[in-house]
């Protein structure tokens, strides 16, 4: 999928926003030398790719214009490269990914699934590079109203099958096809519960799977203290648990906020499964 990165495991991929308003980590990293220095230390922590985004995708954002979203993150993505960092870009536009692309990013992680922009499949096809598409119904402003589902399970793996349909046609190479079913995204925390219960369904699909859990809000519900969520960076040990959990079902990579503890997470699961093999 990607060359140089391990095989043997399930990859990590660190999370650097450089957004004003994303859910965790918002306005930390909007400084591009900052973004970059944080970016650095993912790496050095255990992030095998590090996903440098601009736009936030948490539920009620608002989006911005294609000009601001590159202005955030072409700098961050050529300090990242320029210091030997891997990077992905997560954009949901096929101007910001070419850009990226050119700039040294690696991956595109799309997480509309290439349903924003009818152009994304046409750049992930000329780069032929690894593209992520991630179960998607709506934007941010209005997705968790398009949480009804008739099989809830049945009904993500139909529709992320039809957007691989639109990537095949596009010339995407099956090969560089990875799936995400999209935790949070047109789904309830039940929902969400329901789905890692089901991460079978979705490796089964036989194309890599990317998870990304980390620090969301069903965590917080799950670990609230009366009416009062756990605040987003006090639910690291849960998303490490879930990290493992997902590696051992055989999940290609996670994308966390913090990558340490999940690293030698998925380093314990790649070493039990050799005493199962």
């Amino acid at each position: 999928m990607l060359p140089g990165l391990a095989t043997d495991r399930c990859l990590v991929m660190g999370v650097v926003n450089v957004t004003p308003d994303s859910f965790s980590d918002g306005g930390k990293w909007l400084d591009a030398a900052t973004a970059i220095r944080h970016g650095v230390e993912l790496a050095k922590s255990g992030a095998d790719l590090v996903d440098v985004g601009g736009e936030s995708t948490r539920p009620g954002a608002i989006r911005i214009d294609p000009e601001e979203e590159l202005r955030r993150v072409l700098p961050v993505i050529e300090g990242l490269v320029s210091e030997g960092v891997r990077v992905s870009v997560d954009t949901m536009r096929a101007v910001t990914a070419r850009r990226a692309l050119a700039a040294g990013a690696e991956l595109l992680n799309d997480v509309s699934g290439g349903r924003a922009d009818p152009d994304m499949m046409a750049v992930a096809a000329a780069a032929n590079c690894p593209i992520v598409l991630m179960h998607w119904r709506e934007h941010s402003a209005v997705m968790q109203r398009h949480t009804d589902y008739d099989d809830l399970i049945a009904d993500i793996a139909g529709e992320l099958m039809q957007q691989v349909d639109v990537a095949l046609a596009a010339g995407v190479a099956r090969e560089r096809i990875i799936l995400d079913p999209g935790l949070g995204f047109s789904k309830t925390g039940d929902q969400n519960w329901a789905v890692l219960a089901n991460l079978h369904a979705f490796t089964e699909l036989g194309f890599p799977v990317m998870l990304a859990a980390s620090r969301k809000r069903f965590l917080g519900e799950l670990l609230a203290v009366g009416d009062d969520l756990r605040p987003t960076d006090e639910r690291e040990a849960a998303t490490t648990a879930i990290s493992a959990l997902a590696a051992a079902a055989g999940v290609w990579c996670v994308r966390v906020h913090e990558p340490t503890a999940t690293a030698d997470a998925v380093r314990v699961v790649a070493r039990l499964a050799q005493e199962q093999a």
